[in-house]
C-alpha cells in the first residue's frame, strides 16, 4: 500500500525525487515506533536525521506546518498524520540550543514569502534595480524572482545539476548565478529564460560559490572546496583563477572595497585574504587563534572589514589602515556560530546559526551594544540564514532555506 501511495506522491514532487536519488537516507538511528518508516521514506530523502534530532523540536501543529513547507503530502493524508504524530512524540520542543536574545530599542519587521516549488532550499535573496527580489533554489536547479509590490513569483529552470549556490545582480541589472555542482557561472535572460553558461577553465575549479561585481564590471567569485578565487570578464568571456595562499582555506564570502581591492573570508583557516584587482595577487591577513573560521564579511564606510568568527562565536573587525583586529563575543556564546553578515549605515547585522531558533543580531560599533530577534518561519522557527544582503532603501534580505522562505527585514527608524 505504501509503495502505491508513494508512487502517487512522487508525481507531485520532482524535488523529492531528486532527494531520493542523490542524498543519503539515514545517518542516525530513529526511535523505533510506528511512523519510523515514514520518516525514513519522506524526511531523509532530502536530509539526514541529524537535522531532526538536533533541531528546535515542535508540537504537532508546527511539525505539520514545517512539513508542508518542504513536501506536499496531501495525496497521502493518513501517512502525513502518522508522520506528524511520530515527530511530535519523539521530537517535542526543547531548549538544547536556546539563544541569548538581547533586548534593545531598535525595531524590525519580518515579511515572508514561501517560494512555489517545495524542497528547493531557497537561499541568497538579492534585489535588482527595479526592486525585484531574486533567489536560487539550490536543490531544485531553480532561479526565482519576486515582485514585492504584487507578491507575484516566477521560477526559471536552470541546467540540471547546476545546484546554484547564489545569485548576483550585475551593474547592468543582469542576473548571474554560481553553478556550485557543475563548475559554471551562469547568466539568465529573464525575458526568454535562456541560460548562458561559462564553464571553469580548470577541471580542479569545481564549485563556484559566492560572487560579487567590482567597479569595472568584473565578476569575482569564490570556489570553496577548490580553494580558489575566480574573475570573469563578461565582455571577453575570459575566466582567470588564483589559488588561496594557504591550503584548505575554503574561500567563502567575498566583498569589494571602495578602492577596488577584493576581500575574501576563509571558512577553513584563520585568515582573510586581499586580492589586487589588476594582478589578482593575494595577501593573507592572519587572524588571532587557530580555531578561527570566517563565513562572511562586509565593509563599512571607513573601509574597515567586519567579519563573523564562526569558529569561536565572535564578531570581528579588521582595520586595513593600521592592521588592528578586534573581536566581541556574540551574545549566545562560543557555540553560536555566526554565519551571514551585512553592514548597513555602519550598523552590523548577522545571525547566530548554531542556535535554535536562529537569531538575527544587530551590533552598534559606536556603543558596542547588541540586540537580537528570533528569525521566524511563519508561526514557527526553523532553519538558518546563510546570506544577508541590503536592499536599496536600507533594509535586509535573508532566508530560511529549510522552510523555503525568502524574508525581507524591514528596519525601523
Amino acid at each position: 500500500m505504501i509503495d502505491k501511495q508513494l508512487t502517487a506522491l512522487l508525481k507531485l514532487s520532482s524535488i523529492f525525487v531528486f532527494g531520493l536519488m542523490t542524498l543519503p537516507t539515514v545517518s542516525k538511528e530513529l526511535p523505533k515506533s510506528e511512523g519510523q518508516q515514514l520518516v525514513n521514506t519522506y524526511c531523509t530523502a532530502c536530509h539526514n536525521t541529524g537535522r531532526i534530532k538536533h533541531g528546535l523540536g515542535y508540537d504537532a501543529d508546527d511539525w505539520l506546518a514545517i512539513s508542508q513547507s518542504m513536501i506536499d503530502l496531501s495525496a497521502v493524508p493518513e501517512q502525513r498524520d502518522q508522520l506528524i504524530e511520530y515527530l511530535a512524540a519523539h521530537y517535542p520542543p526543547n531548549d538544547d540550543r536556546k539563544p541569548n536574545l538581547v533586548s534593545g530599542e531598535a525595531t524590525i519587521n519580518f515579511k515572508e514569502w514561501v517560494v512555489p516549488t517545495l524542497g528547493q532550499r531557497s537561499r541568497d535573496p538579492v534585489e535588482d534595480v527595479h526592486g525585484n527580489i531574486w533567489w536560487v533554489g539550490q536543490w531544485g536547479d531553480i532561479l526565482g524572482r519576486i515582485d514585492p509590490k504584487t507578491n507575484a513569483m516566477k521560477e526559471y529552470a536552470l541546467p540540471t545539476g547546476a545546484k546554484p549556490h547564489s545569485v548576483t545582480i550585475g551593474p547592468d541589472n543582469s542576473v548571474w548565478y554560481t553553478g556550485n555542482k557543475n563548475g559554471t557561472m551562469g547568466l539568465l535572460n529573464p525575458e526568454t529564460g535562456e541560460i548562458k553558461e561559462y564553464p571553469m577553465p580548470d577541471p580542479a575549479a569545481k564549485d563556484p560559490h559566492t560572487a560579487v561585481f567590482d567597479q569595472d564590471g568584473l565578476l569575482w567569485f569564490t570556489l570553496q572546496q577548490s580553494n580558489k578565487v575566480g574573475r570573469l570578464n563578461h565582455e571577453t568571456e575570459e575566466i582567470k583563477l588564483v589559488d588561496m595562499p594557504t591550503e584548505r582555506s575554503r574561500p567563502y564570502g567575498i566583498k569589494v572595497a571602495e578602492n577596488g581591492e577584493i576581500y575574501v573570508a576563509c571558512n577553513g583557516s584563520n585568515c582573510l585574504v586581499k586580492l589586487d584587482p589588476k594582478t589578482m595577487a593575494t595577501t593573507e591577513i592572519k587572524l588571532p587563534h587557530a580555531d578561527t573560521h570566517v563565513r562572511r564579511l562586509d565593509i563599512d564606510s571607513t573601509g574597515k572589514i567586519w567579519y563573523v568568527n564562526s569558529g569561536r562565536g565572535r564578531l570581528g573587525v579588521y582595520n586595513p589602515a593600521n592592521g588592528e583586529i578586534k573581536e566581541w563575543p556574540s551574545p549566545s556564546g562560543p557555540k553560536s556560530h555566526p554565519y551571514a553578515l551585512a553592514v548597513i549605515d555602519d550598523i552590523i547585522w548577522y545571525n547566530e546559526s548554531g542556535m535554535r531558533p536562529d537569531p538575527l543580531v544587530r551590533f552598534d560599533p559606536k556603543t558596542e551594544t547588541f540586540q537580537s530577534w528570533p528569525i521566524p518561519s511563519g508561526s514557527f522557527y526553523a532553519g538558518i540564514a546563510r546570506h544577508i544582503r541590503p536592499t536599496q532603501d536600507g533594509n535586509l534580505l535573508i532566508h530560511q532555506s529549510a522552510t523555503n522562505r525568502i524574508i525581507l527585514v524591514e528596519i525601523g527608524d
